[in-house]
């Protein structure tokens, strides 16, 4: 059996390689969950893998707040220092240190 270690941890803020939003991880699939209709709804070309983490983002950008489904490889860590703003933060996640939100809960 394959295994895989996904990258960012719950709380990370990352950012997407390609598109201008920055998010907080709140949750990892450890390969494609989703559904077959957002998948084939991606252009081709740009079709991340499927075997490889996915993650769940509370995200923004310049003009809104929404969660976000991301491959790993389409991520990077977020060394900008600043917090996110999504209003949801507050009901997953503390206080904001070092890149990272603490968790308010421990998961299983």
């Amino acid at each position: 059996m394959q295994q895989k270690r996904a990258k960012y941890h719950l709380g990370q803020v990352v950012r997407h390689r390609k598109h201008p939003f920055r998010g907080v991880v709140f949750d990892v699939d450890p390969e494609f969950s989703n559904t077959e209709e957002w998948y084939e709804a991606i252009p081709e070309d740009s079709r991340p893998a499927k075997k490889q983490p996915f993650y769940h983002l509370l995200a923004e950008n310049d003009q809104s707040f929404y969660v976000a489904y991301v491959s790993e490889q389409n991520l990077v860590a977020d060394y900008s220092g600043e917090p996110v703003d999504h209003p949801d933060i507050g009901d997953l996640f503390g206080a904001f240190h070092d890149g990272s939100y603490e968790l308010h809960f421990q998961m299983n």
